[in-house]
């Protein structure tokens, strides 16, 4: 079966790990550290690295305050995560449509969300395509509101010549294996704001205070630490952020072929009417993470089945997030977000990942064209 996508390991990535092992630290040492430079030199902006890219959102939701009885803004085409972490920390997710054409968050839609209680408006960067940074940010800050950007999808982009990492006040990263690169398990929080990556940073690590200057009870004794509020156990270890900065030098790489591919497949169904290939906007220099396919005819589902049968693994993402029923059970309905559910109705991930051949490309692309009848 060819995967929809598939990490990239080298020989560098196996030593980095292997380096590891054989130090003095496994966990909150040095490659922590160096890892997060790495990042920061990359986003544009200070990092704290996480154990996933739902961990990453938790702390952002927590760095930014949210709690009980507050509004988050929420785009419904994405992973679950990105809603339901705001949930977790009590407050009232309200889902703003997306736009038509990339399927991210629609700033006339969230303008119509935005209510006295909206804590932060949080956009998606899906598929890879930057969030409209700049509309978003002027609505959230209007509002009293912070804007986050959820760049699991897309680290290494750019909107208008601005890195991915410094579009928002918070910004989340995902390392996952499938995701542009990869920590195995991992994310980060980005901010250009030092009072929200501080927050972040020690919500991470179980909310523990050592900074003498801004304790309670600094002369307890040179053992002493304090929480002044809770947080969790979110500490990526020394191994996983060793190969972070391994793979960091090849995120270059990573995304030059991803955007070939994008491209060969863009001219590969470009003259096949029962499809529309994804969007980029002017001034936009995605970090291809996913290739949408759209598939207009009706025949989704069809396509898929017919795909997987040939070994190709096609992917679907995402169902719109009030579609789970632990959404529903809240008294979430179908319909809320008409964008976003006939963007779903009709997408389809083609494989892309930065190991896969030309030929491979142009394997999926045959067997689409071939099941809407085009010659090959």
């Amino acid at each position: 079966m060819l995967p929809y996508g598939r990490q990239s390991i080298s020989d560098d990535d196996v030593a980095a790990v292997a380096e590891v092992l054989r130090s003095d630290w496994l966990t909150t040492g040095p490659a922590v550290t160096r890892f997060e430079d790495d990042l920061a030199a990359v986003a544009g902006n200070p990092a704290a690295v996480v154990t996933s890219g739902t961990a990453a959102l938790h702390v952002a939701y927590a760095a930014a305050g949210v709690g009980p009885g507050q509004d988050v803004v929420v785009a419904p085409l994405t992973f679950v995560a990105t809603a339901s972490s705001a949930a977790l920390h009590g407050a009232n997710v309200i889902f703003a449509d997306v736009s038509e054409d990339t399927g991210n968050l629609d700033p006339a839609a969230v303008e119509a969300a935005l209510t006295p209680g909206t804590t932060v408006v949080a956009g998606v960067d899906y598929a890879g395509h930057p969030i409209d940074a700049d509309p978003l940010r002027s609505l959230a800050h209007d509002a009293g509101a912070v804007l986050l950007e959820d760049a699991a999808h897309s680290i290494g982009g750019h909107w208008h010549g601005r890195p991915v990492g410094d579009l928002a006040d918070l910004t989340t990263l995902s390392f996952f294996p499938t995701k542009n690169l990869t920590t195995a398990e991992g994310g980060a929080v980005v901010s250009p704001r030092a009072d929200l990556l501080a927050r972040a940073r020690t919500f991470r690590n179980i909310g523990l205070v050592r900074d003498k200057a801004v304790q309670r009870f600094p002369d307890e004794g040179p053992w002493h630490q304090e929480v002044h509020e809770f947080g969790l156990n979110y500490r990526l270890p020394d191994l996983l952020a060793a190969l972070g900065s391994s793979q960091l030098r090849r995120l270059g790489a990573f995304r030059a072929r991803r955007a070939e591919i994008h491209t060969r497949y863009d001219a590969a169904l470009a003259d096949v009417a029962e499809v529309r290939t994804p969007v980029t906007r002017d001034g936009a220099e995605p970090a291809w993470h996913l290739y949408p396919l759209r598939v207009l005819d009706g025949r989704r589902r069809q396509l898929f089945e017919f795909l997987r049968e040939r070994g190709i693994g096609v992917q679907v993402n995402y169902v719109p997030v009030y579609w789970h029923p632990v959404f529903a059970d809240l008294g979430y309905r179908r319909g809320l977000c008409p964008n976003a559910e006939t963007y779903y109705s009709q997408q389809l991930s083609l494989p892309l990942f930065p190991d896969l051949t030309d030929a491979d490309v142009d394997r999926v692309a045959d067997l689409v064209r071939e099941f809407f009848g085009y010659p090959v």
